[in-house]
C-alpha cells in the first residue's frame, strides 16, 4: 500500500463528512436586491427651507450677524432669553456711556455700574462703548475689553450687541441676574 498524500486524505475526509447530504438541484444563487443609498430627507427639507427663507422678504435684523456683534450667554440661560435680548424685548432701565474713556477708567465705571444695577434690581441695561473710530488705531479697544470684563462678572447672565436703533455694534444690552 502506497503513501497517502495530503490531498487524498483531505478528499476522503470531505467525502465522509458529506455522507447523507443531499446536493441542491439549483445551481443559481439569487443575488440580493441592491440596497438603496440612504437619502438624508430631513437635511434636504432643511436646505429647501433655508433657500426659501433666503429668498423671502421676512427677516429679523437681530438674527443677522456681521462679525462685529458681541454675543454671550452664561451656561444655564435659555437661548430664547438671548433671542429676546437681541430683539430688544427687555426694557432698558439704566445706561452707561463709555465714550472718550481710557480703559482703566472704563473698567472701574463698568464695575460700579454693574454693582449699582444688581443692587437696584435693574434687569436690563445698555452700555455704549462706541465703535472705536476715535482711538488712535481706529480699532474698538473698549468694545473688546468690555467683552472680556463682562464674561468675568457673575452678575451678568447674557449680553449682546444692541439693535441699530439703540447703537448697533457700538452698544450692548446686558441682562443682569436678580438679587438673591
Amino acid at each position: 500500500m502506497g503513501k497517502v498524500t495530503e490531498n487524498e486524505a483531505a478528499h476522503v475526509l470531505f467525502q465522509e463528512a458529506m455522507q447523507g447530504v443531499t446536493p441542491l438541484q439549483c445551481d443559481k444563487v439569487p443575488f440580493p436586491k441592491p440596497r438603496l443609498t440612504p437619502f438624508p430627507k430631513q437635511r434636504y427639507l432643511d436646505e429647501v427651507l433655508v433657500h426659501k427663507d433666503m429668498l423671502s422678504e421676512n427677516y429679523d435684523p437681530a438674527e443677522l450677524e456681521t462679525g462685529e456683534e458681541l454675543v454671550f450667554v452664561r451656561p444655564g440661560v435659555q437661548r430664547s432669553v438671548l433671542q429676546k435680548l437681541r430683539r430688544g424685548h427687555f426694557s432698558v432701565s439704566a445706561e452707561l456711556d463709555l465714550h472718550g474713556m481710557v480703559a482703566r477708567i472704563a473698567r472701574v465705571e463698568v464695575a460700579d455700574f454693574l454693582r449699582y444695577c444688581h443692587h437696584n434690581d435693574i434687569r436690563c441695561a445698555r452700555i455704549v462703548h462706541g465703535k472705536g473710530y476715535g482711538s488712535w488705531q481706529k480699532q474698538p479697544v473698549l468694545k473688546n475689553k468690555l467683552n472680556h470684563w463682562l464674561r468675568q462678572c457673575d452678575e451678568v447672565l447674557a449680553f449682546c450687541s444692541a439693535r441699530p436703533v439703540d447703537g448697533g455694534t457700538g452698544a450692548i444690552y446686558v441682562l443682569i441676574k436678580k438679587r438673591s
